[in-house]
């Protein structure tokens, strides 16, 4: 039925934008259908003529102009075109068929185009439709100076032409008046004499008249232009709606478009087809068509069409145009035009003198002691630009960064009168970042970076003036005005878009049209009346297809049609026909299709609202805590069924209930059981009051699994299909208000220690569960019977007032009062308020009170749960908003990541129109060049998606190539674009991608591996990781977890080395990962020493040998690994971070141990039916170990990892509550492993709050031991080897794993002769024998001696198999022996053949013996450079058959305590345990005594340690009942004894402590000695 055919792309581009084909069907053919249309050229005189005489009301006019100025335009061409299609906008008729002269037969769909005159390049308003003209109202008294030609001339007929007003333009000015050319908009510029015009784009009560009665003005019955086009009414309607849907690059494109008879929709655009709703109304019946140049004489009389134009005073009339129904109203909601206020006095507040500085990204500060590192020196180089070599100084960690730069100026500089030191800043090389002037160097996270790292600093020292200030605001974006609409749809949504103003005032024509029509009918009311119930049916449909019960009552009072349900009470035919009663009928149907409107505007984002509105303001109030009557409202009906629920389910009911905080007010009520019915639509139909001002439509959220505690309490409209609930609350007489009670008088504090022993006891247990999630009902009870003494424990408010018995109005001001005189809660424990059990505003006020006092660093730490915790705020405009958006106004950074966070969550569904306010508050506040950047950041990062989504689709062959062709159109975003700044961090500033560099993972989501050209040429190309099918909002959470692990266990003094890297969620499935430099799995480590190589030892110890080939640089690496593999062990453990196999490890070549690619976390393991793949409680390997011990004997080392990780456990236990805060907040997030409260219990129990710190330290001792056991994360890393060697490439060439670099023969010269001298016995870092071979090259004097052990030469005989067959190599000899392999002899037998196996290995075929291999093995490593070995051991005794010896020597860790009549006693540690008299390790265990024990009662044991010199235990032994007096005359005897089998324990060594010398009151830790009986020592 349309009149312009196309390929189908028109109507999916239609559906994108929120009307579908079936309502553009339904609009066209009924405006087509107008018979009065062809009248209008019959009645134009008798049009003119009233025009002449009616007083006109409306101006065009621009404010930005002067109005004295007259207007110049005589060409009636123009004017017809600016009038365009129903006096919308003017673009509108550029691809219209208006040419004199053409002609179309009847039925023919022949559409042509008409250009814009050649004026309309001078005049604004037709080269761009959106510029910054306003509409404005007279008053009647003015002069009609529109009904006067303009300019004294008149059209070619020779009559004057009355000017139509262009369409009303959104409020807010796309483009500022000063970028429109002046020249132009004068000379189209109306004058006029008389008061400055109101505004009516300003939200005003004007039209509110009273009584509600339906008030209008009738328009002009005739066109005086001629009859209208109906040649493209489907892209008419779908540009007015592009215009409030689209942004302005989009628009302004599409303006061209049509201008150059090109439809917008041949253009490429983003938007998806939206899922329309099943419910659609049916096609019109055929009819007759009257094409616009047909035959007039056949047009029925007294038809009366109308045309929608801009709106005019209203005059008082049944009905009204659709146009003048409606007004451009952005602040039509209160809540939104009071959180608009709040940001213009919010950005006021901010205002800078100097805006260059808000564009700068300065370094983090972390402000505690602890970081500022006093006394500690550093070497820092400044670059400058008059200094040709780079400045370096020696500072001190505490100096400020001023006084850094007044050093280097006085080197740059030979006076310094006049140069002040605040105009230079110091920026970091390589990032676009900077140092705070007034802070100390060593309080920067960049140079504690370093500083960990051991990284050269390297700044470069700028003025303030050369900075890039593309970023920075100006004072033009801080004196805009707040608005909102323009910036929400900039927004990408993937949301049913509401139907906009323009649209629906279509509809409104046609329903008019047929209203009209059904008046003046004189007979065949029923065919009028399907016509008129048609054209409800198609503005039903755009309004959320809600049927209101006074439409289907209005509805019943017309004839049964076919298009919807026959009604129950069937009206005689002869009563409509009276005028009066159809007058009657049509003005009920008007007034209900108006109450919906008005309805559909208050529930969904439109930007527009009916212009008449009924008086609704009350004059009396009333308090609510005065009201008695129950709540009640009446569930009338559900709109939008499925047709699925219609034809699967017979009765439907509803259950309704009440809550607050998460807890049930009453018991669920239901409604009865109702069909399914048809009217317009389908819908069930209750009725029903169910509970105890006004209408709401509430849409429904599908039933999911989800916790109904993280649930919104937002309607879910943004799904096109939800199904809609009308409610109706009963109407009001007064208004009633809701005011805060004031805080009780009596609110007493008591002194904690006044409680008796018992009550405190069970105080401090319940304080200790550190979360309201698991509190008793007893627990409650006793927390609020108790809240008075609860005033020391600043952190036991949340659990306190989750507690309180009740929040109804009587008991607030007890809680209020406890609130207000409450000790000042540090901001770690204030997020726990934050949380949904807590909805009062008092409460969420005070919490934002005490947040206010974090730093910009601690904010960004904690701003992912901050940005979850607005969906738990009631309004728009809430104290966390403002404390939000003041920190972003001042600090570009938060602004960064604010940003990125609130986009994301507009993925979310349930909370999406919130986060569009709130994006579009900060797109608002944060000025034009930040805008313009985030674009950019946007367009990129959609770029690199597809790429992305290409290279993981395509086949693995053809996977590098479309890499390659993508990474071009990356290139041409930069050559557009210029720079941009990484999601990452706003500090990374890239200019373009470097494609030789580029690559991707051969994982399961094909991740892309990028190096991006750094903008700074003193930087190195900045990589990353861009992920395309992960969810990395779990990688985020965990790593930021990590991150404050990290601070809080620097913040007590204990650097655990950790490695922590930027990882950035910026999509649904997609996002940024840093990439680390020299660093490798421990995949590809192990394998080195084959695929068995996580079944073995050295592999760690030898990668790090070979990085570290200096002592000290290995110690150096030892002592870094002990740390960071410590930290690693608690943060997993604690988080329950699963799927832990070789390739999620890494290892630096510095030593730092760090893990990847969180995807399983809380305990979530990966299954093999029904077994666990994660079975240690953290991978704690043998290999690791080795490392730490150095060799595969326990040493002291050994303790200090176990003590570094105890330590760190109960340092972070002691956060228990900050954990659970943090977590907790994100129940709501929508990440799938975090989802209820038994994921938050895993850490609950993995930190166990409840224990003292001695039972969590065995605790976790036991864990260290389990894990180093675990055969299981061996196996799996195994299985892992074998399931990567596909993707290991088949080009890769072998290397030795001991040696750190490859050698040629060309690099190293040619081997003349090797010879095996001898061999030698070796203690470190094992047991054993080692080779020395001499080697001789053909340069005289060029001999050189390597040490080689026999697993080495296997290795090397192993990878030449790889390269060259067998038959060409030498036979190596067997490893497998019958006696002992480590004996003296089984190393000289194995010296004759391994001397054998090297001389024919060096004299085989040229490409064997002179392989890189070979060569590589025989140069000397740094090891070979020390002394060829060391006077080996004493040879023992030959064992015999007798009992062992042990010698007595060592110390013992002890811990002793004193509380509760308990004496606790610690073994800890054990170290420096002789062997025995065989040369075996012991089998260690302690036995202690509290002397003087007759009757050996007091004996307490420790396990058994297992072959070992240097045994951890971390078991605590206890005496109970034994008083403090009884102490001072006790002994404490300690031995240490070895267990034996087949003789009595033999001691070790012992040591008695006397318990009068020690101090009881604290705990004693130190080390003892362990002597003979005799010789015992403390």
């Amino acid at each position: 039925m349309s009149a312009t055919r196309g390929n189908g792309e028109h109507w999916k581009s239609l559906e994108s934008v929120g009307i579908s084909r079936k309502e553009l069907a339904l609009a066209e053919a009924l405006q087509m259908e107008y018979d009065a249309l062809s009248r209008l050229r019959q009645d134009k005189e008798e049009s003119q003529a009233k025009q002449n005489t009616d007083r006109s009301l409306i101006s065009w006019d621009d404010p930005a102009v002067h109005y004295n100025k007259p207007a110049v335009r005589n060409d009636c061409h123009s004017i017809k075109i600016m009038r365009g299609l129903s006096g919308s906008d003017p673009t509108l008729n550029y691809n219209s068929s208006s040419v004199q002269g053409s002609s179309r037969a009847p039925g023919t769909n022949t559409t042509t185009s008409l250009a814009p005159p050649a004026e309309a390049e001078s005049q604004p308003w037709l080269q761009d439709p959106l510029t910054s003209d306003y509409l404005y109202i007279f008053d009647g008294s003015e002069e009609d100076f529109l009904s006067k030609p303009l300019n004294g001339t008149s059209c070619q007929d020779g009559s004057p032409k009355k000017l139509s007003p262009p369409p009303l333009p959104p409020r807010l000015s796309i483009w500022s008046s000063s970028e429109v050319n002046h020249s132009s908009l004068k000379s189209s510029t109306l004058s006029y004499k008389g008061p400055r015009p109101r505004d009516i784009n300003m939200f005003s009560s004007a039209h509110e008249l009273a009584d509600g009665k339906l008030l209008g003005r009738r328009i002009s019955d005739k066109d005086p232009y001629g009859a209208m086009d109906y040649d493209g009414i489907n892209n008419a309607i779908t540009r007015l709606n592009l215009k409030s849907t689209y942004d302005t690059d989009l628009l302004r494109d599409s303006s061209w478009g049509w201008k150059e008879g090109r439809s917008i929709f041949e253009k490429e655009t983003t938007g998806k087809p939206v899922a329309r709703s099943k419910t659609m109304p049916p096609q019109l019946p055929p009819r007759t068509y009257i094409s616009k140049f047909g035959n007039q004489n056949n047009v029925a009389p007294n038809k009366n069409p109308r045309v929608s134009v801009d709106p005019v005073a209203s005059q008082p009339h049944a009905l009204a145009n659709g146009y003048e129904l409606f007004e451009v109203s952005e602040e039509r909601d209160e809540e939104v035009a009071a959180f608009c206020h709040m940001l213009d006095v919010l950005r006021s507040g901010y205002s800078t003198q100097d805006y260059a500085l808000t564009g700068f990204v300065w370094s983090t500060v972390n402000l505690s002691p602890e970081h500022l590192g006093h006394g500690v020196s550093l070497k820092v180089t400044v670059v400058c630009d008059s200094v040709q070599e780079p400045l370096t100084f020696t500072c001190d960690c505490s100096s400020t960064v001023d006084l850094l730069i007044y050093q280097t100026l006085c080197y740059t500089y030979d006076e310094l009168l006049g140069i002040d030191v605040d105009d230079f800043v110091l920026k970091l090389c390589g990032l676009e970042e900077f140092l705070q002037n007034k802070h100390a160097l060593g309080s920067h996270e960049y140079i504690q970076h370093c500083r960990k790292f051991d990284v050269d600093i390297r700044l470069q020292l700028m003025k303030r003036k050369a900075v890039r200030s593309d970023l920075a605001r100006t004072v033009n974006d801080d004196q805009s005005p707040s608005t909102l609409n323009h910036y929400i749809h900039l927004q990408e949504r993937p949301i049913k878009q509401t139907i906009s103003r323009q649209a629906l005032s279509l509809l409104f024509d046609t329903f008019h049209n047929e209203v009209d029509a059904f008046l003046t009918a004189e007979g065949d009311f029923q065919l009028k009346a399907e016509r008129v119930i048609q054209s409800v049916m198609a503005i039903c449909n755009a309004l959320a297809a809600v049927e209101s019960q006074e439409i289907t009552g209005a509805l019943n009072q017309l004839p049964a049609c076919p298009s919807r349900m026959q009604p129950k009470i069937q009206k005689d035919p002869k009563v409509l026909a009276v005028r009066e009663n159809r007058e009657k009928v049509v003005e009920t149907l008007t007034a209900a299709i108006l109450d919906l409107v008005e309805l559909y505007c208050n529930t969904f984002n439109a930007d527009f609202q009916t212009a008449v509105h009924g008086n609704r303001k009350h004059h009396l109030s009333q308090e609510a805590c005065l009201l008695t009557c129950p709540l009640s409202f009446t569930v009338y009906a559900t709109h939008r069924i499925p047709i699925t629920w219609a034809a699967s389910y017979e009765d439907f009911y509803l259950s309704c209930s009440l809550t607050h905080g998460g807890k049930a007010l009453c018991s669920p009520l239901q409604t009865r059981k109702a069909h399914v019915y048809k009217y317009l639509f389908h819908l069930i139909i209750w009725d029903q009051q169910v509970l105890t001002c006004g209408r709401k439509l509430l849409g429904l959220w599908p039933a999911t699994q989800d916790n109904s505690s993280a649930r919104s309490s937002a309607p879910n409209f943004n799904q096109p299909d939800s199904v809609i609930l009308q409610i109706d609350f009963p109407a009001s007489t007064f208004n009633v208000t809701f005011t805060s009670p004031p805080a009780a008088e009596f609110s007493p504090k008591y002194d904690f220690g006044s409680l008796g022993e018992a009550d405190q006891h069970k105080l401090k247990e319940v304080m200790q569960k550190e979360s309201l999630y698991w509190l008793t009902d007893a627990d409650r009870k006793r927390l609020w019977e108790k809240r008075y003494y609860c005033h020391e424990q600043p952190g036991s408010l949340p659990l306190l007032l989750t507690s309180a018995p009740s929040w109804e109005w009587a008991c607030l001001p007890d809680i209020y009062a406890l609130l207000k005189q409450w000790t000042y809660m540090n901001h770690q424990d204030a997020l726990g308020l934050l949380h949904a059990t807590f909805p009062d505003q008092e409460v969420r006020r005070t919490a934002v009170h005490w947040i206010d006092s974090m730093s910009d660093a601690e904010l960004l730490d904690y701003l992912p749960q901050l940005v979850q915790a607005l969906k738990y705020e009631c309004y728009l405009d809430s104290p966390l908003v403002r404390f939000l958006m003041k920190r972003a106004i001042c600090d570009l950074r938060i602004t960064h990541y604010f940003f990125w966070l609130l986009k994301d969550g507009l993925k979310d569904s349930q909370f999406s129109i919130r986060y569009q306010y709130l994006l579009a508050a900060l797109l608002c506040c944060c000025g034009r060049g930040l805008r313009e950047e985030f674009d950019r950041q946007c367009c990129l990062v959609n770029t690199l998606a597809k790429l992305a989504q290409q290279v993981r689709e395509a086949a693995p062959s053809s996977r590098q190539a479309i890499l390659q062709e993508g990474l071009a159109d990356v290139n041409q975003f930069f050559s557009v674009s210029g720079s941009c700044r990484l999601p990452l961090s706003p500090s990374l500033l890239v200019k373009g991608i470097v494609p030789r560099d580029c690559s991707y993972f051969n994982s399961n989501a094909v991740p892309l591996k990028l190096s991006f050209q750094n903008v700074d040429a003193l930087g190195e190309n900045i990589r990353v990781i861009f992920k395309c099918g992960d969810d990395l909002r779990q990688d985020m959470l965990t790593l930021q977890m990590i991150r404050i692990m990290n601070k809080i266990w620097v913040q007590e003094g204990l650097d655990m080395r950790m490695v922590i890297f930027r990882c950035f969620s910026t999509g649904r499935g997609r996002g940024m990962v840093e990439m680390i430099p020299n660093a490798e799995t421990l995949r590809k480590i192990q394998v080195e020493h084959g695929v068995t190589g996580s079944f073995k030892d050295r592999p760690l110890a030898d990668w790090l040998q070979k990085h570290n080939p200096k002592e000290d640089e290995y110690e150096k690496a030892v002592e870094n690994f002990i740390y960071s593999c410590a930290g690693c062990c608690v943060a997993t453990y604690v988080l329950g971070i699963c799927d832990r196999h070789n390739d999620n490890i890494m290892l630096k070549t510095t030593g730092h141990m760090f893990h990847i690619d969180f995807g399983r976390f809380l305990g979530h393991a990966q299954m093999f039916g029904n077994i666990k793949r994660d079975r240690a409680p953290f991978v704690f390997t043998s290999d690791m170990a080795y490392v730490i011990n150095g060799g595969d004997k326990p040493s002291s080392r050994f303790h200090d990892f176990v003590d570094l990780c105890c330590q760190a456990y109960n340092l972070i236990r002691k956060h228990t509550h900050l954990f659970l805060n943090l977590l907790g907040l994100m129940l709501s997030c929508g990440i799938p492993e975090l989802s209820d409260l038994e994921d938050l219990k895993y850490v609950y129990d993995a930190l166990r709050p409840q224990d003292s710190e001695a039972d969590a330290t065995t605790y976790f001792t036991r864990l260290i031991e389990s894990s180093l056991g675990s055969v299981a994360t061996k196996l799996n890393f195994f299985i892992h080897n074998l399931a990567q060697m596909k993707f290991t490439g088949s080009d890769a060439r072998p290397m030795l794993s001991f040696a750190p670099r490859v050698h040629t023969l060309k690099t190293s010269g040619r081997i003349r002769d090797v010879f095996l001298c001898r061999h030698e016995k070796v203690f470190n870092p094992s047991k054993g024998y080692t080779y020395i071979v001499k080697v001789q090259r053909e340069s005289p004097g060029d001999v050189s001696y390597i040490q080689r052990t026999f697993e080495e030469f296997q290795e090397l005989h192993n990878k030449l198999r790889l390269i060259f067959p067998s038959s060409h190599l030498p036979s190596f000899p067997s490893r497998f022996v019958i006696s002992r392999s480590r004996g003296e002899a089984m190393a000289e037998r194995r010296k004759e053949e391994l001397n054998g196996y090297i001389w024919h290995l060096i004299h085989s075929a040229p490409e064997v013996a002179e392989c890189d291999l070979v060569y590589t093995f025989f140069h000397p490593l740094p090891r070979d450079e020390k002394a060829a070995g060391t006077n080996p051991a004493p040879k023992p005794a030959d064992a015999t058959w007798s009992r062992p010896v042990g010698k007595v020597g060592g110390e013992v860790k002890l811990s002793i305590s004193y509380k509760n009549n308990k004496l606790f006693i610690m073994v800890m540690h054990i170290r420096g345990l002789q062997p025995l008299q065989d040369g075996n390790d012991p089998d260690p265990y302690v036995k202690i005594y509290l002397l003087p024990d007759p009757q050996k009662t007091t004996k307490r044991k420790t396990k058994v340690a297992r072959k070992t010199c240097n045994p951890t235990y971390n078991e605590m032994l206890v005496y109970d009942g034994i008083p403090k007096g009884d102490l001072q005359q006790r002994e404490l005897r300690l031995s240490v004894l070895s267990e034996e089998s087949f003789w009595e324990n033999f001691l070790l060594g012992e040591v008695c402590i006397k318990l009068r010398d020690l101090d009881l009151t604290r705990e004693k830790m130190g080390w003892f000695e362990l002597g003979s009986r005799s010789q015992g020592t403390m």
